[in-house]
Parts: C-alpha cells; structure tokens; sequence
C-alpha cells in the first residue's frame, strides 16, 4: 500500500501536471459508467501506470497486462526507445495529414517495403482500417481483375471473430447485441 508521503507526493505531482487523473479505481469505474459510452464492459481493473508487461492501478496494486491492449503493445508499456522516438518527432511536428508530404513517410516506407519485400506499404493507425483496406482491395480485385459482377461480390467470415467497429466489420459479427438497433 501506498504511504501517506507517497500519496502527497503523488497528489502533488498530479496538481503540477497537465493531464487530470482519477484519484481511486474507484472513482474511475464509477466516472466513466457515468459518462462514458458503454460500447465495451471492461475488466475491473484500472490502468494508471505501465511498465513493461506491468501495469499498476491507482491504488498501487501492479498485475500483469496479458492482453496488451489487444496486441497493441507487445512491445512492453513506455518502451523507452519508443518514447524517446515518439517525443523527439512530437517535438518536431505533431501530425502530418497525408494530403501533404513529409520529411519522415517516405524513408519509412522505403525501409518497410525493402524489409518485407512489399511493392508498397499503406500504415493504418487501428486493426479496423487494415480490415476495411482488405475489403475494398479484395471486392476492387474481384471486380477488375477477377470479373465477378458488380455488386456480387461476397465477403466470407467466420462466428466469434471480431475486427473492430465500424460498419463494415460489425457485420461480420454474430452477436446480436453488435448488430440490433444499427
């Protein structure tokens, strides 16, 4: 458990930082029930800090993160070589829209492709634009290469998958409470 210096220092440090954090699990779990949507049922477990396979709830209890926030973080949680690449490129332009080029895209582009042997590489930022690039790549071959008839193109998926939720891949879903009232 945490002490009572502990905790000062920690009420302190929240006061000095710009990010507002939830005092206890507690309040977390209650504040967003409250005002958050209610499109997952997370575990009753609250994530204040990482480390690694670690992570560590308010209160200071540390569990392991076994599901790696869907794959997200295989790598560990604040890898420093990450960190360190993620603030010195935030330092330097936050975000560059597509509709525009960049000093940094194209040198990833080209050691990704070489690396994989791809002709191309299209980064997504979530499983879901990967699932909804592969429709639209696999009905355009379909369509221009293959011949099927417009608008015969079939999708194939298998129960208990889950791929995000969009439109598109909440189809693919057999839960009903995925689909009814959408």
């Amino acid at each position: 458990t945490l002490t009572e210096t502990q905790t000062e220092t920690q009420t302190q440090t929240q006061s000095q930082s710009l990010v507002r954090r939830s005092a206890s699990s507690q309040q977390a779990m209650r504040d967003e029930h409250v005002y958050g949507a209610h499109n997952y049922h997370p575990l009753p477990v609250v994530f204040a800090e990482g480390r690694g396979v670690h992570v560590t709830d308010p209160e200071g209890r540390r569990y392991y993160d076994f599901l790696a926030a869907y794959s997200a973080v295989n790598q560990g949680h604040v890898h420093p070589r990450i960190v360190d690449a993620l603030c010195e490129q935030a330092r330097r332009l936050t975000l560059s829209s597509r509709a525009f080029y960049n000093d940094t895209f194209a040198v990833f582009a080209k050691y990704v492709t070489e690396y994989f042997r791809y002709d191309m590489v299209l980064p997504m930022n979530t499983g879901v634009e990967a699932v909804e690039t592969s429709f639209k790549l696999a009905r355009k071959w379909a369509y221009t290469v293959k011949g099927v008839p417009y608008q015969q193109a079939l999708i194939v998926h298998c129960c208990g998958s889950f791929h995000g939720r969009s439109m598109t891949a909440i189809t693919m879903s057999c839960d009903p409470s995925s689909q009814d009232d959408f």
